[in-house]
């Protein structure tokens, strides 16, 4: 069963003036430490690449606290979810902490995608409850 539903669109400059401002601490303000691993390998590789993945993290993030309820207030913050990837390509949510723990209490479990266009990137996530199983 669907909880809640969350879609956000992000103008790629937002983030570039964000960097532009703050550096990297704004970056490590966004990402968990396995994001922030990537981000740099790939902004080393292309200051582009590296843009757009913090700009497509930036916009999951905010979809899925818009499809949990909760806007960016605890237990959700910018690092209690990271956006990692299955082998497939696949994002796939992956919250810590109290986050986890708001979740799992709730039987919940958020669903990502994400694209990136030349000027915006875009997210949308499904949170949904876990159907438990009684045997």
């Amino acid at each position: 069963m669907i909880y809640g539903i969350g879609t956000d669109i992000l103008k790629i400059d937002r983030i570039q003036s964000a960097l532009d401002r703050h550096g990297e601490r704004f970056a490590a303000r966004i990402l968990g430490p396995e994001e922030l691993v990537i981000y740099r390998r790939r902004l080393a590789r292309n200051p582009q690449r590296g843009l757009l993945f913090l700009a497509t993290r930036f916009a999951a993030k905010e979809a899925i606290a818009k499809a949990l309820g909760l806007g960016i207030r605890m237990p959700m913050s910018w690092r209690a979810v990271q956006i990692l990837k299955e082998p497939s390509g696949k994002p796939v949510p992956v919250p810590n902490g109290a986050l986890a723990e708001w979740m799992a209490e709730r039987h919940l479990r958020a669903q990502i995608t994400v694209t990136d266009e030349a000027e915006y990137v875009a997210a949308f996530a499904v949170v949904e409850i876990i159907q438990l199983t009684t045997e």
